[in-house]
């Protein structure tokens, strides 16, 4: 069956823009046209380009990406909570649509600045704020995401010691990608069901691609793995409709 998918979390790694070191970690390159090699047969029609803890604050990457990969691709990036309004009006005009908290792998703002700098983004740009964290630190951020007006978190956030947590987040309307599957430690397929049933609007599928530092990296069979759990209909949901509507893509693309 032909499908249409909204990759709502891809990494674009061009070594000609800065790359820093991330506890000894670099990536190799995987460029724009890496990426549409792999994806161009699975439907992908749209995504997300998220800046990843070894690219810190550059953005001359992020806008290149943008522009080559065309106008149904946005930018999660990451930001100082100094950067002035001019220049983050600057980047929503070149696509940009959200604000990542790397707290697992750092090169992002803190947590101690989340609330009020995710706030900020949202009020200005009307931005939402991502989360690579582990689902068992979810305890000490509850609040401040609860009072977010709009928030996702990555990678099903990894542990099942922190499941319940991220659970109670999705009934009240945080976001989780269905992403990362090689990452986590415990059966997806139940995980996705739970999620969905919890709240239908809550899963945003992405390929994780090039899936850095993941045990196993994405295959397309996760795309099947997902259908599979949660049938034709709601799997339309999260490969395609929850993120186009939550990264605002035009109804012209939609």
């Amino acid at each position: 069956m032909n499908r249409r998918v909204f990759d709502a979390h891809l990494h674009i790694i061009d070594p000609s823009f800065p790359l820093v070191p991330n506890r000894g970690y670099l990536p190799g390159a995987f460029t724009v046209e890496d990426y549409l090699r792999i994806v161009r047969p699975l439907g992908v029609a749209a995504g997300a380009v998220v800046s990843g803890s070894f690219q810190a604050f550059d953005q001359g990457y992020l806008l290149s990406a943008l522009e080559r990969l065309g106008p149904t691709f946005v930018g999660v990036t990451q930001l100082p909570a100094s950067i002035p309004d001019a220049e983050i009006l600057r980047l929503d005009g070149k696509g940009v649509k959200a604000v990542r908290f790397n707290l697992r792998r750092g090169g992002s703002e803190s947590a101690d600045r989340l609330e009020s700098f995710a706030r900020r983004v949202h009020d200005l740009a009307g931005w939402h704020a991502e989360l690579y964290v582990d689902s068992r630190e979810l305890g000490g951020l509850q609040g401040a995401l609860m009072r977010l007006p709009a928030v996702s978190i990555d990678h099903l956030g990894l542990s099942q010691a922190g499941f319940a947590a991220l659970l109670r987040l999705a009934e009240k309307g945080v976001r989780v990608k269905a992403t990362g599957f090689g990452r986590v430690d415990f059966p997806v397929g139940e995980a996705l069901r739970a999620l969905h049933a919890a709240n239908p609007h809550a899963l945003l599928f992405g390929t994780d691609l090039p899936s850095t530092r993941s045990p196993q990296p994405f295959e397309p069979r996760d795309i099947e793995l997902l259908v599979d759990a949660l049938g034709e209909k709601a799997a339309e949901m999260a490969l395609w409709r929850n993120a186009a509507e939550f990264y605002r893509l035009s109804r012209d693309a939609d």
